[in-house]
């Protein structure tokens, strides 16, 4: 009896197929809503180490308790301000790098 030989893939391999090659709107899309979605839960991760409910943070940036739970769920919807404000509320460090061909450009 012969052994049937199971092919895997990598992650890599599976975006591509199914989302998108790298480069495609379709991929583009779905990176920014991975990192909208990442930012998201970091935020929440460091509300909750300070021990601040949604309407405690609201309060300490300037927005109402619906805004910090839309964060929390995904921040798409942020501008980079309030993600800032958010952050220095939560007397949490934020660093921002920005790549452009391979070099990473230093804020002056």
């Amino acid at each position: 009896m012969a052994t049937k030989e199971i092919k895997s893939y990598s992650l890599a391999e599976m975006k591509d197929k199914y989302i998108g090659e790298v480069g495609t709107t379709e991929r583009d899309e779905y990176e920014y809503e991975l990192r909208m979605d990442v930012l998201g839960k970091m935020i929440k991760t460091a509300r909750v180490e300070r021990n601040l409910t949604q309407e405690e943070l609201g309060k300490l940036v300037g927005v109402q308790k619906a805004q910090i739970s839309k964060l929390e769920r995904s921040a798409n919807s942020a501008t980079i301000d309030t993600v800032i404000k958010v952050f220095k509320a939560l007397k949490a460090e934020i660093n921002f790098n920005v790549k452009i061909e391979d070099v990473f450009v230093k804020l002056a």
